[in-house]
């Protein structure tokens, strides 16, 4: 570290924490998927399907084109938990997903995550979860995960 520099301090890093958080609060996350994430996707988790990989297939499937894997839009839930809302230190117990529309490349996929309910004795929080491109939900489910408190 060079001189002068602050230090470091673990707090800083942290997210939310169990008594910081109410009902209601919502975290969001955005992104615009790419060519390259769905390859990347693919290669990351063996899923080579190739209704997300070959144009020829995927557009005489019900999508009429490639669609982005429903796990790799499902991961910007994550994203909302792990960098928004509680944000870092929380960790997923659990997610339920219903995938009721495709993602193509080149959408915008806006991830939200809604607290409904707290139990500050287990440090547990259910969210509503949703991601939406513009108006159309692509995925909705709900969430628990737990919260650290302050020590």
């Amino acid at each position: 570290m060079a001189s002068g520099s602050p230090t470091a301090n673990i707090d800083d890093l942290h997210g939310m924490y169990i008594d910081d958080l109410t009902t209601g609060m919502t975290g969001v996350f955005g992104k615009t998927i790419t060519e390259a994430d769905v390859t990347l996707f693919a290669g990351i988790s063996g899923d080579t399907n190739p209704i997300h990989l070959n144009h020829e297939f995927a557009t005489a499937s019900r999508f009429k084109g490639p669609v982005a894997h429903g796990m790799l839009t499902a991961g910007l839930i994550s994203a909302v938990i792990a960098t928004r809302l509680p944000g870092p230190g929380a960790v997923y117990l659990s997610q339920i997903l219903r995938f009721t529309a495709p993602v193509r490349v080149g959408e915008t996929v806006c991830a939200r995550a809604t607290i409904t309910d707290i139990d500050r004795a287990k440090q547990r929080v259910r969210l509503a979860t949703v991601c939406q491109v513009g108006e159309t939900v692509v995925i909705d489910g709900e969430a628990l995960i737990w919260v650290p408190a302050r020590n």
